[in-house]
């Protein structure tokens, strides 16, 4: 089983105006829509988009619209799955998206390019669904990363560990739970089984009928597998994990927006290749919340917590109150994320170039002062 997929639409081509409330409208959407339906604009979220192209479910149905109008050179501002916006109403062909709402939630993350760039994964998402599989080693540091964009995004994120079956020793299952609730500290952490199913994905079922969850995470996580059982068909395609690495192929481009038969509406995505940070210096906060926590009661309101006397979070490391990888890979991803944020923000790059210069003085006069004492 393994999350990569490609689309097969279930949305029906013509519904009743109710429709849109079961994808999520509501009196907050109606109100911030009102300038655009006095135009004559039609309400609609999008369920797709594909090469300047998006479809849009609307009170008529569901519309093949052109993004061109929508489309800034800023790529997180482009139009994306779960958008709602305002398209204009049948006429002419092609039909153009004219304005998106205002958005509550974005999942982004930094592209592989060296351009600095972000990229818009979904939009107006209340629950993040990390699906993590049990074929292959754990991961943690790659749990940590994806949950700190998942906080940043203002989505109350959830780790799904899939193919529980693979490991029938209920002592051991537990001790891996256990390992990732200590990674994932506030988020709620459910094993589950598509092939034997359980309590787990019943847990799943009532969170993601609260509204707008996306799945993310890695080629072979058992996302699409996930979809098709909260979606109780197969609505999207699932292939075989390599059995060499437990990896799945790689086929699906599009992310796609599907209503569940239980209440809420479900954002499937493409397995991850790379999962940079993109300006989510509160959200590795939050998943490092016990660490933020510890350095308040550090000396200095300026500790590092690398070697400077009096700090509680290196403290915590020496007792063994804090595992030393945690505090690893809470450095790691904010050195990152302070790289990229640095591309962008001149004031910042000036700011950690005087702090190198700082540390650089600091390391030369302890350097001086062990001569001295040597002398």
């Amino acid at each position: 089983m393994s999350s990569t997929s490609s689309f097969s639409s279930s949305t029906p081509l013509s519904a009743p105006p109710s429709v849109l409330a079961a994808y999520g409208w509501d009196e907050e959407w109606a109100d911030a829509f009102a300038p655009y339906e006095a135009e004559g604009l039609l309400a609609g979220r999008v369920v797709r988009v594909d090469r300047g192209q998006c479809d849009v479910v609307t009170a008529d149905g569901t519309v093949r619209a052109d993004t061109a109008f929508v489309t800034p050179h800023d790529p997180l501002r482009v139009v994306c799955t779960g958008d709602w916006v305002a398209v204009e109403p049948a006429g002419d062909t092609p039909r153009y998206v004219r304005a998106y709402l205002p958005r509550r939630t974005a999942f982004v993350r930094s592209t592989s390019s060296k351009r600095s760039e972000g990229q818009i994964l979904a939009a107006n998402v209340d629950h993040a669904v990390i699906a993590v599989s049990l074929a292959v080693e754990l991961d943690l540091a790659r749990i940590e990363r994806f949950l700190a964009l998942a906080w940043e995004s203002g989505a109350q994120p959830v780790v799904v560990l899939t193919k529980a079956d693979l490991v029938p020793d209920a002592a051991t299952l537990a001790h891996l739970v256990q390992d990732v609730e200590t990674t994932a500290p506030g988020v709620p952490v459910l094993a589950v089984s598509a092939r034997d199913g359980g309590g787990g994905l019943d847990v799943l079922a009532a969170v993601a009928s609260g509204g707008t969850s996306v799945l993310i995470g890695l080629s072979g996580a058992g996302k699409s597998t996930l979809a098709n059982v909260l979606l109780g068909e197969d609505v999207m395609d699932v292939r075989a994990a390599r059995d060499v690495n437990g990896k799945g192929r790689h086929t699906t481009t599009t992310r796609n927006l599907l209503a569940l038969p239980g209440g809420g509406v479900l954002i499937d995505t493409p397995g991850l290749r790379g999962v940079g940070l993109w300006d989510a210096g509160s959200g590795v906060g939050q998943v490092f919340s016990e660490i933020e926590e510890l350095a308040g009661g550090c000396r200095f309101h300026d500790c590092a917590h690398e070697s400077e006397p009096g700090c509680a979070v290196l403290e915590a490391v020496e007792t063994g109150a804090l595992p030393e990888r945690r505090l690893e890979s809470y450095r790691k991803l904010l050195r990152e994320n302070q790289r990229i944020v640095a591309k962008t923000d001149a004031r910042l790059r000036a700011e950690i170039r005087k702090e190198w210069k700082r540390k650089g003085a600091v390391g030369k006069a302890a350097m001086e002062a062990k001569r001295g004492r040597l002398r």
